[in-house]
């Protein structure tokens, strides 16, 4: 399970929250469950106490990356970012906001480092950290900046991140994401899209092990437009698109109905959907896979993913909060990492 590879990097998220409680709940099962060697980059002390406030028996070991597989086996390894102030159950602390980030900031430098295999991220309360100063939108936009500085990348030329949610049924991207639905027309081009689904197939074949991927576009409007009777974006912005990726020898195809497009005959034709706008996307990945999708950020040069849910202060600490879609990022991590440069024919 472990062997001598590296561990993973795991951040605790907002503290408050079940980051904490899904990180100790993963590695307690992790025998039955067959997970990659992790850390996790936190707070110790509030870990020991989460633990014994849910009556969990789990060892915590400060560890070193270097040392964190072999301590997996009997511990959960630990490299600790103290918290600001003790973490209150339920209650986020905007005091605690900067060993949050720097939690994730530790993240990406070991990886970048080659000190971790990839980044696995807690969920946080992007609110709680905007109240104390943060000025990414969240998590993905953080990471991009933090990768585009450690290239040396001017900001104007930073890199561009793509969200996917990667689930047993479905992997799906949105080429807009937090905007509100009637800036999607706007925002919408032909540059993006094509953008969107480069960085999609790229990675699905250096880290997913697809060698010639499939991409399904969707339309924008009902029907993909109804030949233009239902709006002009799927013929004007959409379709050159398509046509430019497959110029570039991308099997991309569309634009597709979206209301006909994720049922399971349409799913066995492609390996990952590219939709106009966030719940265009979010709908049928969680609506197939709500406990176990993963949200899995492409188009970076390290490999992170994430639990594809919020931080749940209301279950903090009761003992109900579901591990599974972390358990499957830690394994789609530790799946990546092993695919990464080496593709191999596959689907869904």
């Amino acid at each position: 399970m472990t062997g001598n590879r590296r561990a993973l990097a795991l951040t605790m998220g907002d503290p408050a929250g079940i980051g904490p409680d899904l990180a100790l709940t993963a590695w307690q099962n992790r025998a039955g469950l067959g997970l990659p060697a992790f850390y996790l980059i936190g707070d110790t002390e509030m870990l020991a106490a989460r633990a014994k406030l849910l009556g969990m028996d789990v060892p915590i070991r400060e560890s070193s990356p270097e040392s964190a597989t072999t301590d997996f086996a009997t511990a959960l390894p630990v490299l600790p970012v103290s918290l600001a102030v003790p973490a209150r159950v339920g209650t986020p602390d905007p005091a605690n906001a900067g060993p949050v980030i720097e939690a994730i900031r530790l993240a990406v430098e070991l990886t970048l480092d080659g000190r971790a295999r990839a980044v696995v991220t807690n969920p946080i309360a992007k609110s709680v950290l905007y109240a104390s100063g943060f000025e990414f939108p969240g998590h993905t936009e953080y990471l991009a900046h933090l990768a585009s500085q450690a290239q040396g990348l001017p900001q104007d030329r930073s890199l561009r991140p793509v969200m996917l949610l990667a689930g047993p049924n479905l992997r799906v991207a949105p080429v807009t994401i937090h905007i509100p639905l009637r800036q999607v027309p706007d925002m919408l081009t032909t540059e993006a899209i094509v953008e969107t689904a480069e960085i999609v197939a790229r990675d699905l074949a250096s880290r997913f092990g697809i060698a010639a991927p499939r991409i399904a576009v969707s339309g924008l409007n009902p029907h993909a437009g109804e030949d233009g009777a239902l709006g002009a974006e799927d013929a004007e912005i959409i379709a050159p698109a398509i046509a430019s990726l497959r110029a570039r020898g991308i099997n991309a195809f569309g634009p597709l109905p979206a209301d006909t497009m994720f049922h399971a005959e349409a799913r066995a034709d492609y390996d990952a959907a590219i939709c106009m706008y966030h719940d265009q996307a979010l709908i049928p990945a969680k609506t197939l896979g709500f406990h176990d999708s993963v949200n899995a950020t492409l188009g970076l040069p390290f490999i992170r993913t994430s639990p594809d849910h919020g931080t749940a202060f209301s279950l903090a600490g009761k003992g109900v909060a579901r591990a599974d879609s972390l358990v499957a990022a830690l394994r789609l991590a530790g799946t990546m990492a092993d695919a990464e440069t080496t593709p191999t024919e596959s689907t869904l």
